[in-house]
Parts: structure tokens; sequence; C-alpha cells
């Protein structure tokens, strides 16, 4: 059984924390999880930051039950301790307008590859679809975020000023009536794009940036930006290179965002992000 059975503070009853990749569970799963928890807890279940349930007091001699019923019910046992935990993310493309990404689809594939895993420390995946970071990319050990940028068509700007309004960045002025972008400012978003009433700002590809070693709790801090890549595929190989990295050089009992200068980030940064162009040129010749 995986590391999704928490010991409750009443230290002879457990709590079971179920895996739902980017939080989504059908009806029918919904329903047998109400089930399992009548059945073997106590008729409740919790909802956790990491979009998924747990169902609380559960005598450890019934763990075996409730596994296999879980396993069943399409919604196994989750993950806790030094592993790869549940992949969240945000509604993205499929339902947010401001989302540049496919979050969902893209969550479903990193958990299909790397859900966990053991590890030397916990490692918490976060997607968001957009620089408002909904799920807080930027303080997990591994965040992706989805962006885009801005392309204005030369010589057609009214200089309306709705791009000026609508940023939050304050990144865009009017100038000898035309908008222009301080690009040092923007943050990718999108928003200016979608808010030209005469559709003259386009986008290029969305694109997808990678930090790594944020955190939570007592102490948080903001990862770390390590790569900006151009499709999935590409994510996906970073994402796999860096749990490498984690898995061969971290060490137990510290979190990962604490060991970042002792493992040489950037220089692996650097490695890395050579190593994915390159292949990906490979690929493409």
């Amino acid at each position: 059984m995986r590391g999704g059975v928490i010991t409750e503070r009443h230290a002879e009853l457990c709590t079971v924390r179920i895996r739902a990749p980017a939080g989504l569970l059908s009806v029918y799963q919904v329903r047998g999880i109400a089930t399992i928890a009548k059945k073997y807890g106590r008729g409740i279940v919790h909802c956790t930051t990491r979009q998924t349930l747990e169902i609380p007091h559960v005598d450890p001699e019934e763990l075996k039950k409730v596994e296999r019923d879980l396993e069943k019910n399409g919604t196994p046992v989750g993950s806790e301790r030094d592993e790869i935990v549940n992949i969240i993310a945000c509604p993205g493309t499929e339902r947010c307008k401001f989302a540049n990404i496919d979050t969902i689809h893209l969550a479903k594939k990193i958990d299909a590859r790397l859900f966990g895993k053991p590890m030397p420390v916990k490692i918490r995946i976060s997607l968001s679809g957009c620089p408002n970071g909904c799920t807080s990319p930027m303080l997990n050990e591994i965040g992706i975020i989805g962006r885009v940028r801005p392309i204005r068509t030369p010589g057609l700007c009214t200089g309306c000023g709705a791009c000026v309004e609508y940023c939050k960045e304050k990144a865009i002025k009017i100038k000898r009536g035309v908008s222009e972008l301080n690009t040092d400012s923007c943050v990718q978003c999108g928003v200016c794009i979608r808010s030209c009433p005469f559709d003259l700002l386009k986008a290029e590809d969305s694109h997808f940036l990678i930090m790594v070693g944020g955190r939570r709790g007592r102490h948080p801090k903001i990862g770390r930006e390590f790569i900006t890549l151009e499709n999935e595929e590409q994510v996906i190989c970073a994402i796999e290179k860096i749990i490498t990295w984690v898995y061969r050089r971290a060490w137990s009992g510290r979190l990962l965002s604490e060991q970042m200068d002792e493992l040489h980030f950037d220089k692996f940064r650097q490695e890395i992000s050579a190593d994915i162009l390159k292949d990906d040129e490979s690929v493409k010749t």
C-alpha cells in the first residue's frame, strides 16, 4: 500500500488519502467513495489542498479491505510521504477563459508516468493554465505555468486603450496613438490579446514555464525558473529529467528547496536545457 495512509492524532485510527489526478472524479467514483467512507469510516470525507479526498477515522485492521474496494472503484490509495504525490491542476483551457494550456490533459500524462514514485524528498507537482497561478505552481517542488506571447499587428492599432485597461501589470501604454508593450513587465498572461475589441493583438503558440524548488508551509519560498518549452512532449521530458536528478542527488530529511544550491541547480539547468532543446531539434530533422 502506498504512503497515502496517515496515522491520526488518535493513534488507533488512520486517514486514507485517495489518488485523484488533477482533482477529477466521476459521479460514480464519488458515490463509491461515499459508500466506502460509510462502511469503513464514519460516513464523512475530507477535501484536501491537493485536490483529492481523504477517508478519516479508519481502523488500521480494515486497510486491506479499504484498499481493495478503492481499487475496484477506480480511486486507489494515494500518496503522502517521500513520493511523487497527487498531481494538481486548474481547469485549464477546458473551462477557464484565462487559461493558455490544457492543464488537465497534461496532468493526467504526468500522473500516469510518475505518480507514487519513491523519492528521497516529497515531490509536489502543480499545473496552472496561466500566470494567475491559482494552483500555486511557484510554491511547489515542480510548477508548470501556461503562458502566451502577445504580438501586435503593425500599423493597425487604434489606440483605444482596452489592452491598457485590462493589463494588471501596467506593461502597456498608449504612445503616439498606438499601444506599446514593455516586455520586461509583461508576464505573458494573454489577457491583453483577449481584450482587444478589434482582434489586432495576436498570440504566438502557447508555451510552458517550468519552475523548480518552491515550497509552502511555515517558511514559503518561490521556486526558481528552470526552462520555457513549447510543447507537452518537451515538458514531460523535462519533468522526468528533474525527477531523475532529485532521485539521484537529493538528501532525505530536508525539503528540496533547502538543497537547491548544494545540488548545483544552475549547472543542472544549463545542461538539461541544452539536452532537451538538442533532442527536440533532432526530432524535427
